[in-house]
């Protein structure tokens, strides 16, 4: 994993109240980087997931219609950004809806060396609590932008994956409760 993310990129990462991670694009898509708002969200420490692919926080979820998304948006550059609802679980193995952002980072040569991705606990999240996500979201991407291009990048896709606050927060109900019929190792 060759792949070093640029001190200013790395640092806004760091310092974000929003859960990110940044992932490169080979070696499976790993991890290279998360803050410490994903640690408090998923239990894992970054020594425990930087080189893995974040998957592993599906563990055996079926997750069919996430999984086409995310596949399509990393398999065709057509697509910018993703936005779905995912099955994961903390690492002591209890499970929550997690509201799942990606985007493309676009270098000037037009090779895309790295994904950026949110996450977002929205299990038992109230309109007012994803909205405020929502808001923190934007203005975390509206400051990245500058700070990807200080580094030849553009942060690809635009605000318009977020939005649809009640239906999500309906679809992470209904989620859980299958998650409540179903066993997980």
């Amino acid at each position: 994993m060759n792949q070093i993310i640029p001190r200013h990129l790395s640092d806004y990462c760091r310092d974000s109240r929003v859960a990110l991670a940044i992932a490169g694009v080979t070696d499976d898509h790993a991890l290279l980087t998360v803050n410490a708002p994903f640690e408090a969200l998923t239990g894992y420490t970054a020594a425990e997931v930087v080189g893995k692919n974040c998957r592993l926080l599906q563990r055996d979820a079926p997750n069919a219609e996430a999984r086409e998304r995310i596949h399509e948006f990393l398999g065709d550059d057509r697509h910018v950004n993703v936005r779905t609802p995912i099955v994961n679980f903390r690492k002591d193995g209890r499970p929550f809806v997690n509201l799942l952002y990606m985007s493309k980072l676009r270098a000037g040569d037009g090779s895309i060396p790295f994904i950026f991705a949110s996450q977002f606990d929205v299990s038992h999240a109230q309109p007012d609590m994803l909205a405020d996500y929502d808001r923190e979201l934007g203005l975390t991407l509206s400051r990245l932008t500058p700070l990807v291009a200080e580094s030849g990048m553009v942060l690809e896709g635009s605000l318009m994956t977020i939005g649809n606050t009640a239906a999500t927060i309906a679809q992470a109900k209904l989620t859980l409760a299958e998650l409540d019929d179903m066993r997980f190792p």
